[in-house]
């Protein structure tokens, strides 16, 4: 398996929160000394992902994985078995559900993310970082399971000019773009914009890429065809790479793809259903 994103401590919290005042039914029942097992089971086709950190919560809680657990990023058949673990009563419930639950959530989100990348095709696609607040080590671990990047984690990572940037600027497209060069040289220059005139204007200033908001797949193959005449002999130079941002999901990601863009940026996969993991119990008696 892969290291877990998720360090002991943020891993201690999660079961505090579920279990900080103790296991009352089976404490109450007085069986949490006895042994047993579980598994963790596929109940539908999926990318898996947390599984290093569903392990690592059953250690934590006392139990003891056997070898041979799945790796995030594995696909999954239905009934498929990728994760066995032994301890106590006691252990064993004190981490089922909350590791279920990250399991879930976690290949949720990855499953999504393959189901775009398969879209895509030859097409790269990122993820934004719209991710539920406090979940971005692990909702980026899912993206990535699924075979999609990351947009970028934060706003120290990359140079991405929002119009709302601009509102506090007085000076020529052109010599914002060589201000973030001179600043930032080894950063692209990346420029969002909301129509095809934008675009192009953003193109000829020497942005690297430009990413469209909200483009339907016609404005998408219309500024294509825009900056294709640019980048001709005789036209204003080399052209910036198109990425395609706002309502890509897996249901359009081809449309996209054959209209021009260069990149699919989507936050679609962060509100995927969760897939579904049955736990099953066994006692060693």
């Amino acid at each position: 398996m892969r290291p877990p994103v998720l360090g002991d401590d943020a891993l201690l919290r999660l079961l505090e929160d579920d279990v900080g005042g103790g296991d009352l039914t089976t404490e109450a029942l007085a069986i949490g000394g006895q042994q047993g097992s579980l598994s963790f089971q596929a109940r539908q086709a999926m990318t898996v992902c947390a599984v290093e950190e569903a392990a690592r919560l059953f250690v934590l809680a006392g139990a003891t994985v056997a070898p041979g657990a799945a790796a995030s990023g594995q696909v999954l058949a239905p009934g498929q078995c990728f994760l066995e673990v032994a301890g106590s009563a006691e252990s064993l419930h004190r981490a089922w559900k909350t590791a279920q639950v990250l399991v879930e959530w976690a290949s949720g989100i990855a499953s999504a993310a393959a189901a775009l990348v398969a879209a895509a095709g030859d097409v790269p696609v990122a993820c934004t970082r719209k991710n539920v607040p406090g979940t971005k080590a692990l909702s980026a671990k899912a993206v990535r399971a699924g075979g999609a990047t990351m947009h970028r984690l934060g706003l120290s990572e990359t140079l991405l000019l929002f119009a709302e940037h601009r509102l506090f600027l007085s000076e020529a497209p052109a010599a914002t773009v060589k201000r973030l060069q001179r600043r930032e040289p080894e950063k692209k220059v990346v420029v969002e914009v909301g129509s095809v005139d934008e675009a192009l204007l953003w193109a000829m200033a020497g942005a690297d890429v430009l990413q469209l908001e909200k483009f339907s797949p016609a404005q998408v193959a219309a500024c294509r065809t825009g900056l294709d005449e640019l980048s001709a002999p005789g036209g204003a130079g080399r052209r910036p790479l198109l990425a395609a941002a706002g309502g890509i999901r897996a249901d359009n990601a081809a449309t996209y793809v054959a209209a021009g863009a260069d990149l699919l940026v989507s936050s679609a996969p962060y509100t995927a259903a969760p897939r579904d993991v049955q736990v099953v119990f066994n006692t060693s008696a």
